[in-house]
């Protein structure tokens, strides 16, 4: 299908999709899903007509044209400038819109015989109307990057992978996903960056207007511990709020999470200086994974629960030496997960081992600390045992979803060569309620939404 009949296909299953309503008021809730999902293919489609149009401007205008180029003669310096002020965009984002249409583009060689483009894999997936052009914009530039250290076989392993695997999921989670496939990549160029990185952090103050003004910029290294207890101090601030006898009292706990913290920064800060409590922190705990090869020949990378970036093998170990910080050496021994039913509650080890196998809420994706162990088959109802295989990470906000909206969990057998010694393989599948999707599709959850390069 050529693009231009893709994007006529999607205007009219908008218009069948908002059929018989005036306004988006008059949608019923079935039709506000359809036609969401409606805007979202249309959109798709028009980022796949755009950068086909903007490589085509940028074509016209290039510098050898001089007087002649296209954007010149409408009064632009360059084409980005051109597609900017024509769509309201900013430059930047004009100029990736030409870079995707370049790496999209047939090419040619010396002799004049075409050839592929580039990136065939990502032209495909936008102009199917599958990906759009910011998700596509950072799988080319990453894979861009990569593309000398790792070779051409990597990079289109690479581009494979990341086509399929960003197809309906929102942008911040498609970056998530670049992040973690480019360490793969190019694992030798983590340290250099981290390092790169750790000569920019930076903490300024400065009062105006009678308040004090921080700003903070830190590695991955450096930012773990401080967000592990920031995150366990909102938690434990939430868990006393829910404990509260009368929510309603005058001196009720109402702070919003940014103002706990900022609290929370105080009482750190306190602390140090003197104060004998305990900081109330829940589950402020650093946990720094990595497979065992990486860790025993120091190449690789490792991954920090609630931080995107991967750190060097070597930040691992530095961070593994420290206090409250916990090593998860992948494929290394450890104690007996499965309690049956001999305990109501998931034992620590057991948590860290769902942790390991979801990464936070295996729906949403929160941060470990902001989530607990639930069991699948309930422990009272069902008869559930407290096992790795009958338990799950959710925050409160998706337990209830599950719980009040008809949705099941199923949790895979692990599979060949992803099993470790903890038991904790598998990954964690949630099925929609018949009423959002007829054929009950599992939505894949948990880590291995984003470790597809393993």
């Amino acid at each position: 299908m050529s693009t231009l009949a893709g994007l006529r296909e999607a205007m009219s299953t908008l218009g069948e999709a908002w059929a018989g309503a005036g306004e988006a008021g008059d949608l019923s809730r079935a039709q506000l899903i359809a036609v969401s999902d409606a805007m979202g293919a249309l959109q798709r489609r028009v980022d796949a007509m755009h950068v086909e149009v903007a490589a085509r401007l940028a074509y016209e205008s290039r510098p050898e044209l001089g007087s002649e180029s296209l954007a010149k003669q409408q009064g632009f310096r360059t084409a980005a400038a051109l597609i900017a002020a024509t769509t309201g965009v900013s430059t930047g984002d004009a100029a990736r819109l030409v870079k995707v249409g370049e790496a999209m583009a047939p090419r040619a060689d010396l002799l004049g015989a075409r050839l592929p483009a580039r990136y065939p894999l990502v032209r495909e997936a936008l102009r199917a109307g599958v990906l759009g052009a910011q998700a596509a914009a950072m799988i080319i530039g990453m894979l861009d990057r990569c593309r000398v250290a790792a070779g051409v076989e990597r990079v289109a392993e690479a581009e494979r992978l990341l086509t399929e695997a960003a197809v309906g999921l929102a942008l911040d989670h498609v970056r998530r996903l670049v992040v973690r496939v480019e360490a793969w990549l190019d694992p030798d160029g983590v340290e250099p960056k981290e390092e790169e990185r750790r000569g920019k952090r930076a903490l300024t103050m400065f009062e105006r207007g009678g308040m004090l003004h921080l700003n903070a910029r830190l590695d991955t290294e450096t930012a773990a511990p401080i967000v592990a207890a920031i995150r366990g101090f909102v938690t434990a601030a939430f868990a006393a709020r829910q404990g509260a006898p009368d929510a309603d009292a005058p001196d009720a706990d109402r702070r919003t999470v940014p103002m706990i913290q900022a609290d929370s920064l105080a009482v750190f800060c306190a602390h140090v200086l003197g104060c004998e409590k305990r900081v109330p922190v829940a589950g402020a705990t650093v946990i720094v994974r990595m497979r065992v090869e990486d860790f025993e020949s120091g190449t690789g990378s490792a991954t920090v629960d609630g931080l995107d970036q991967p750190v060097s093998i070597g930040a691992a170990r530095r961070m593994a030496a420290g206090g409250g910080i916990i090593p998860c050496v992948l494929g290394a021994d450890s104690e007996v997960l499965d309690w049956g039913r001999e305990k109501r509650l998931f034992t620590r080890a057991q948590r860290l081992a769902l942790v390991e196998r979801d990464g936070g809420c295996a729906m949403c994706g929160l941060p470990p600390e902001m989530t607990k162990a639930h069991h699948i088959r309930w422990w009272k109802r069902d008869h559930g045992p407290t096992d790795l295989s009958n338990g799950v990470l959710l925050c409160e906000t998706c337990h209830h979803r599950i719980h009040d909206n008809g949705w099941d969990i199923r949790i895979d057998r692990p599979r060949h060569g992803t099993a470790n010694r903890t038991g904790t393989g598998g990954r964690v599948w949630f099925l929609p309620p018949a009423y959002v999707d007829p054929t009950r599709t599992p939505r894949l959850g948990g880590r291995a939404r984003f470790d597809i390069a393993a």
